[in-house]
């Protein structure tokens, strides 16, 4: 009499683990096929089509003013947030020197400052007296700690600033600006993040910041 083994034979071991490599392959190649249509191949969206008006927060600067430059080119009228006016008259000039059609509105509104709601309130404001039918945001907005630090270390009004900074202010701002674009049913929302909560996971002696960044 045989009696069969209930044991899995090598052979099938060898089976399952190269069925679950070629899946991992086949997800793999996937996720980069994705990446190269989206980057390479997609056709751009205009942009005009979800408002004339974008609003950029932290526009003075890096990413920022780099986003307001790109939205002028592709015809958009723009609406400036930062805390320092004198940069934001400096930015203005240069974008109206490159694209002088573009209509630009800035508004000085420190988001770690006590008067943030009113000062996002002030600009809501006219917006809807306006009338400006803002269909693309770029929370970009954000800072960090001074230096590197063990959470535990780091003083109390620091870090509460981050995060008033990168969360309260970009949640504002958003509401501000999503009821108009619920009610015209379009507009884009871009929150810019940081690798620091990707590329580096929790990003050591960071953590605070990795957190309102993700």
């Amino acid at each position: 009499m045989v009696v069969a083994s209930e044991t899995m034979q090598p052979s099938s071991w060898l089976l399952l683990f190269s069925l679950l490599g070629f899946l991992s392959l086949l997800n793999l190649s996937f996720t980069f096929c994705k990446w190269i249509f989206i980057t390479f191949l997609r056709p751009p969206k205009n942009l005009n089509n979800y408002g004339s008006w974008a609003l950029i927060t932290g526009a003075t600067g890096g990413i920022g003013k780099a986003f307001a430059f790109q939205l002028a080119q592709k015809g958009l009228h723009l609406i400036l947030v930062s805390r320092n006016l004198a940069k934001l008259n400096e930015v203005s000039d240069e974008i109206l020197s490159a694209y002088p059609w573009t209509k630009i509105k800035i508004f000085a509104i420190d988001f770690s400052g006590e008067d943030v709601v009113a000062g996002v309130r002030g600009m809501q404001k006219v917006m809807v007296g306006e009338n400006l039918d803002v269909g693309v945001l770029v929370n970009n907005v954000g800072v960090t700690y001074p230096v590197a630090r063990y959470f535990h270390e780091v003083e109390q009004d620091v870090w509460i600033k981050v995060v008033k900074v990168n969360v309260e202010g970009t949640s504002l701002v958003t509401k501000a600006v999503i009821e108009g674009m619920v009610e015209r049913k379009k507009g884009a929302i871009v929150n810019i993040g940081s690798g620091a909560a990707i590329v580096v996971p929790s990003h050591p002696l960071y953590a605070i910041y990795a957190a309102s960044k993700a």
